[in-house]
């Protein structure tokens, strides 16, 4: 906190008295002020009379000691009344679930009793310094975050990456666990990096590693170091990846891909944040926040004895499922436009763009690699285009399957194809149902079932036009 400004106000609500009385004499140590309530009836009566820099909450009141039901309706009219206000929650051991739902609903972070002092503080000083950055506009604007990986800005227009976009604002500024899932080449690598170019700890170490690259024999040496002489090839301290990404984020890439035997050593330190270099007995923390990757079906692997199941839960505080770029249309030419730049630049190629024909090639051509086959088609058609622009001859995709109808669809499910083409249609038709059901054959009530099976949210409600 800056020394000119005020100390932070938070409120406290919790049944318990014992709990209360404890984190009022923590948090009024660390140079917090510190207001209490009982009910949830009290926390919302003390916001409504005073501005509070955070609220930190139980889901489990006296009427209702299991559920959580409480505490998620008390979440919902806090931000009610205070859409910006960081809440923190804290629930049992063990009802992981519990805090997940409560991120979906607008919680900025949560806390597990009984709780780290530490981490508590860390993550109540964190949310304090978001708010009053927020406020000071020095920051994150409050209501149109740009999102930005390096230089560059995130390409997402298409309708299907705004629930991400939506998401990943949310969550960025917290220090949740967040797994990333989605088809090979989708671009998890930058939504890893946004989530921390976006956060409180944008100033601090991104430390990546592929999971899938690392020798079982080398898996603890790789993540947690050894000292020298640990083993016969230890010539050298060695820091692991959890060192180096203290205080910063640490991307775990293809998580999926982690041996059995060791994914219990990598739960051990996302539950406790402790850990110890091979040959060494000194136990060290790490404030890591986790964010991890993979286009394997983790559900499928649980029941198959291959992952973990209370590993799933630490790392996916919050999911990001992110589209293929055939349901992303809209993103497609700004995603050419920006490779053909960047590959002109890095060959010598001063080139003016793209014929017609070629941008209509790019839109039929149903990119079953997404983001990264296009980036790799666009570098080969900088390299052998002779001419000022891009042809559709030099994307050399004539022979691959298009994305119209009927085609591109090999190898999907029915249900696959059908979600395909229904997004495409609405996409086309600007999210407008009646128009998009005309153009599929289907009456507006056969497609509005077919919404709701697949799940595809259009943000109109059935009963509008």
């Amino acid at each position: 906190m800056s020394p000119i400004e005020p100390a932070p106000r938070v409120l406290i609500a919790d049944d318990q008295r014992d709990v209360r009385e404890a984190l009022r004499l923590l948090l009024k140590g660390e140079g917090f002020v510190v207001e209490l309530a009982s009910s949830p009836a009290g926390a919302l009566e003390a916001v409504s009379r005073a501005p509070f820099d955070a609220v930190l909450i139980d889901l489990n009141y006296t009427r209702d000691t299991t559920s959580g039901a409480e505490g998620l309706d008390l979440l919902e009219q806090l931000l009610v009344q205070d859409g910006h206000l960081p809440v923190v929650v804290m629930t049992a051991w063990g009802t992981i679930e519990l805090a997940v739902e409560a991120m979906r609903r607008g919680a900025r972070d949560f806390v597990e009793k009984p709780w780290d002092n530490a981490r508590l503080c860390s993550i109540l000083r964190n949310q304090v310094a978001l708010k009053r950055a927020l406020a000071r506009g020095e920051r994150l604007a409050a209501e149109n975050l740009l999102l930005r990986g390096g230089a560059e800005p995130f390409i997402a227009r298409a309708p299907a990456m705004q629930p991400v976009v939506e998401t990943i604002k949310r969550i960025a500024p917290s220090s949740a666990n967040v797994l990333i899932t989605g088809e090979p080449g989708t671009g998890k690598g930058l939504v890893a990096r946004l989530l921390h170019d976006n956060s409180l700890r944008a100033k601090q170490p991104f430390i990546s590693v592929n999971m899938g690259s690392i020798p079982e024999t080398m898996f603890e040496s790789e993540m947690f170091g050894h000292v020298k002489g640990a083993f016969t090839d230890a010539k050298a301290d060695r820091i692991g990846r959890f060192e180096l990404a203290d205080g910063g984020t640490l991307f775990l890439d293809e998580i999926g891909n982690v041996p059995y035997p060791q994914q219990g050593k990598l739960l051990r330190v996302l539950e406790s944040g402790e850990h110890e270099r091979i040959g060494s007995s000194r136990t060290q923390r790490a404030d890591v926040r986790v964010v991890a990757a993979t286009n394997a079906d983790l559900k499928r692997a649980i029941a198959d004895g291959a992952f973990r199941k209370d590993l799933l839960f630490r790392i996916n505080t919050v999911e990001l499922k992110l589209p293929p770029l055939r349901e992303r249309r809209e993103d497609i030419v700004p995603f050419a436009e920006r490779y053909l730049a960047e590959h002109g630049r890095r060959y010598g190629r001063e080139l003016a763009g793209f014929a017609p024909e070629a941008e209509r090639l790019l839109l039929r051509y149903a990119w079953p690699g997404n983001v990264r086959e296009l980036a790799h088609a666009i570098e080969r058609a900088v390299l052998l285009t002779h001419g000022a622009r891009i042809e559709a001859a030099d994307l050399r995709l004539d022979a691959a399957p298009a994305a119209g109808a009927g085609a591109g669809l090999d190898g999907m499910s029915l249900e696959d194809a059908e979600r395909v083409l229904i997004r495409t249609a609405l996409a086309r038709c600007a999210g407008r149902v009646e128009q998009a059901a005309v153009e599929l054959g289907l009456s507006r009530s056969a497609l509005y079932r077919r919404l709701e099976k697949l799940g595809i949210d259009t943000g109109v409600q059935q009963g509008e036009g």
